[in-house]
This record gives structure tokens, C-alpha cells and sequence, in this order.
């Protein structure tokens, strides 16, 4: 009998192959996640794909600011050279809200002479991920989504407004918990639910944040690379199923005025691959030395990658007090007004949560600096601060106010940059410079009505 050539779509995840079921594939995207996690690539007739084990993208899709505008090449001249890219088939995914059988695969992204590209979000994150691997330890991570659903806005200088329920009245804020509050989008919600599924995702939880309209995700922990490539899958996957509702789904990190902003909080745990054990819990269930490294490193150095996890001017509209969000790096067990918060938990679950990235930072890049802080922490083995009892709002701040401190603390941090890697450092600053520029250039509706008659 002849000998059966094996399929690439037998190298696939079971929930994509599910999805084809026997249909004909039309389409494949061959995607990867730009500096500001925005999904960049090329779409092929399925046809087509089946016949290439390689393509090709310029590596200027990381001088580009979210602006559309490109940066100056710091690390040289602008030649465009094209990077190699190759699937990763793990991350095959259907694109169930297309009109034909698609699927999205993220690509590995890698230089002509075949190293990784060093500025690439998703080889930063894997970076870091091989630097806790060196150490004989496994980071865990589990992700938290907080996002708007909002009405259509097709003017930008009119401001964003909740979008309008099931009841035939707009989304009301302060309504933390309520299911009712869910159901008046449930159609959004279910359509989230069946991509989801559609995807091969799992959601470990939705519930109504404090904003109007304000919606949470949980997912269930696990590594950090495969969990920052379902974020990058959610982000769409949550945009269409609004749209098919007539709203829009924002990761701003503070779309409304008055209300609370989105988070992408982070829980964080370490396990020795050795023994399987989790290593912030000693045999006995107390916490153990490398459970306080941890969080001393986290106190120590993430204000120098604040500009990871807060990457816009609208970010910092979001560290405000009393609107759950942290304005400090103190910590505290089932403390929220902390920025480093240690959630009730058994031993062998004992973990950190990160509460300051925002929810439109690049998950590759949010996850990858705030494990670089707690492996630095790990590595340096300080003591942190003493736990904090009680209102941490009280406490003076520790993090920059705005995008161009946070850059300047970024730029004079060698950890840290030493650890993400100088090269993506470098450029990452220049873009995040330019789009700050961009931004000073604008004049705001508040400078036109307080000043332009007044001053």
C-alpha cells in the first residue's frame, strides 16, 4: 500500500480540527503579535498555506506605533529586512465569526540566519519563560481580562457611552456582581461563550465589574505563553462578538470618564519542576524565603516597567484611588487597595497577584515584565517592605505618573532591561517615545473649553 503523507492539519490542536470536521478549509492567517499586541500577517487561500513551511514579513511591524506612524530603526538603518516565520501549529485556532471556514495560526518569528527576533512580544515573553526554565522552575500565571462594552462610537471626539441593554435602557455602572446586570448583553456574552468554545478556550469565569458595561474574564492558569496566546485570540474574538450586537468591545484602559478602568490583573506562582512543588509554600504549607523574594522584587522593579503595563497616556487615567485600581506597590494578603495583592489560598496554590497592568498593555509584554520582576527578585533574595494592614490608599505612591516618567524609569533601569533583553528595550522606548510625542501635539477638549477664553 502507498505510504499515507502525513496532513498539517494533523499537527493541529483536536478543537481546530473539530472545527473544520470535514468541511473544506478556505483560509489561514498567519498572524503574529506586533509591539502593541495588534494581530499583523498575511491571509492565504488554505490551499496555498498547505504548500509553505515559511513566511515572510518585514521587521519594521515593530517600528510601527499604534498611530500607524513608524519609528526610526534605533538599533540602525531601515532597511526592512524580511523575518522568517513558521507556524506554530499548537496555536492553530478557528475564526468562527467569518463568513467561511478559517483559521488563525500564530507564527514563530525568527532572523535569516534562523535566530529568534529579539524584539518579537511573543520571543520576549519566551525569554523570560527559558530564564525561570534555567533555574529548574516552571512560572504559572493566571490571567484576568477586564473590558468595556460600549455603544458605537463613530465620532472620537465624542465621548464614550455605555451601550444600550436588553431593557431598552443603557448599562448602569456600581453594579459589581449582579447577574441581572449581565444578562441585559447576554447575546454578547453568549457569543463570547461559543468562540470560545468554537477556539478551544477555556473561561473559568464571567462576571459584571463596577463599571457600566464592564465586563471580567477569568482563565484558568497555566503557562504563561500559551495563556498571553489566548489573550491575543480573546482581545478579537471579544471585538467581534460585540460587533455582531451593534456595540464595540475596548481594552482601554480607562474608556469613561468616571468609571472604573480595566485591569489585566496577573496571579503568579513558581513551581520546581523537580519535585512538582509549588516553591512559595514550604512542606509544611507556610510560606516560604523565595514567596517574599518574590514579592521584594516585584516592589523593586516594577516601576521600571510600569511602561509595559501601562503603555499609553490613557493608561495612567486609570491609577486613581478608590476606584479599585492600585496607586502603590504595597502588599498584603486579600488586601485589594494593594498593588501586590496574596489571594486566599491553599498551600500548594500560594500565589502573587499583580494588580497594575492594565488591560491594554501586550499581553506577551504585560506577563514578560512582571515575571521579570519576580525572577529578579528570586535571583537578588531581599526581604519586601512589611505586609500592609489596611488602606493602602493612605500610602504614598510608588509609580510614575505618566507615560514619559515611566519611560525615563524604564530607560535607567539595567535589570531589567538586561533581562527583557537590550534590544527590544531599545526599541520598545522608541516607539513609546514617538507615540508620546504624537500625543503632546494634540489639544485636548478641556484645554479648548477651560482655556481658550479664560487664561
Amino acid at each position: 500500500m502507498p505510504h499515507k503523507t502525513r496532513s498539517w492539519t494533523d499537527l493541529i490542536p483536536k478543537a481546530a480540527q473539530d472545527y473544520i470536521a470535514g468541511r473544506r478549509l478556505d483560509e489561514v492567517e498567519c498572524i503574529v503579535g506586533d509591539i502593541a499586541g495588534v494581530a499583523r500577517g498575511k491571509a492565504m487561500p488554505a490551499s496555498k498555506f498547505a504548500y509553505q513551511d515559511r513566511f515572510f514579513l518585514p521587521n519594521s511591524i515593530f517600528l510601527q506605533t499604534i498611530t500607524g506612524e513608524w519609528t526610526d530603526n534605533p538599533m540602525g538603518a531601515f532597511t526592512e529586512p524580511d523575518m522568517i516565520l513558521t507556524p506554530d501549529w499548537a496555536t492553530a485556532s478557528a475564526a468562527p465569526w467569518t463568513a467561511d471556514i478559517t483559521l488563525q495560526v500564530i507564527h514563530d518569528v525568527n532572523d535569516q540566519q534562523g535566530n529568534p527576533v529579539p524584539v518579537a512580544p511573543r520571543n520576549v515573553l519566551k525569554r523570560i519563560v527559558s530564564l525561570y526554565e534555567a533555574e529548574g522552575w516552571k512560572p504559572i500565571v493566571a490571567p484576568e481580562m477586564e473590558f468595556f462594552l460600549v455603544a458605537r462610537n463613530l465620532d472620537p471626539n465624542q465621548p464614550i457611552i455605555p451601550p444600550m441593554g436588553r431593557s431598552g435602557r443603557r448599562a448602569a455602572g456600581k453594579q459589581a456582581y449582579s447577574m441581572s446586570a449581565v444578562d441585559e448583553y447576554g447575546k454578547v456574552i453568549d457569543d463570547i461563550y461559543d468562540f470560545a468554545e468554537a477556539q478551544g478556550f477555556e473561561i473559568d469565569g464571567i462576571l459584571q465589574e463596577g463599571g457600566a458595561g464592564q465586563v471580567e474574564i477569568n482563565l484558568a492558569h497555566g503557562d504563561p505563553v500559551a495563556l498571553a496566546d489566548q489573550i491575543f485570540f480573546f482581545k478579537r474574538l471579544i471585538r467581534e462578538a460585540a460587533l455582531r450586537h451593534d456595540c464595540f468591545a475596548t481594552f482601554m484602559a480607562k474608556p469613561i470618564e468616571g468609571e472604573p478602568g480595566s485591569a489585566m490583573h496577573i496571579h503568579q506562582s513558581v513551581i520546581d519542576v523537580k519535585t512538582g512543588q509549588n516553591i512559595f509554600s514550604e512542606p509544611d504549607g507556610a510560606e516560604s524565603a523565595e514567596f517574599m523574594y518574590f514579592i521584594a522584587g516585584m516592589q523593586t522593579h516594577l516601576p521600571a516597567v510600569v511602561a509595559l503595563l501601562a503603555p499609553y497616556v490613557n493608561s495612567y487615567r486609570r491609577y486613581v484611588p478608590d476606584f479599585a485600581a492600585p496607586i502603590n506597590l504595597e502588599w498584603g494578603r486579600d488586601n485589594r487597595t494593594t498593588g501586590l495583592r496574596v489571594p486566599i489560598s491553599g498551600a500548594a496554590a500560594r500565589r502573587l497577584e499583580n494588580r497594575l497592568a492594565g488591560m491594554d498593555c501586550n499581553p506577551y509584554l504585560g506577563l514578560a515584565a512582571s515575571m521579570a520582576c519576580g525572577y529578579l527578585g528570586l535571583k537578588e533574595k531581599r526581604m519586601p517592605r512589611p505586609e500592609c494592614i489596611g488602606d493602602a490608599y493612605m500610602s504614598d505612591t510608588d509609580l510614575p505618573y505618566n507615560l514619559g516618567d515611566a519611560l525615563d524609569i524604564f530607560s535607567d533601569s539595567g535589570p531589567v532591561r538586561e533581562v527583557l533583553g537590550i534590544e527590544f528595550c531599545t526599541v520598545y522606548e522608541a516607539v513609546k517615545r514617538n507615540e508620546y510625542k504624537e500625543f503632546l501635539q494634540v489639544i485636548s477638549p478641556w484645554e479648548r473649553e477651560h482655556l481658550l477664553l479664560n487664561v
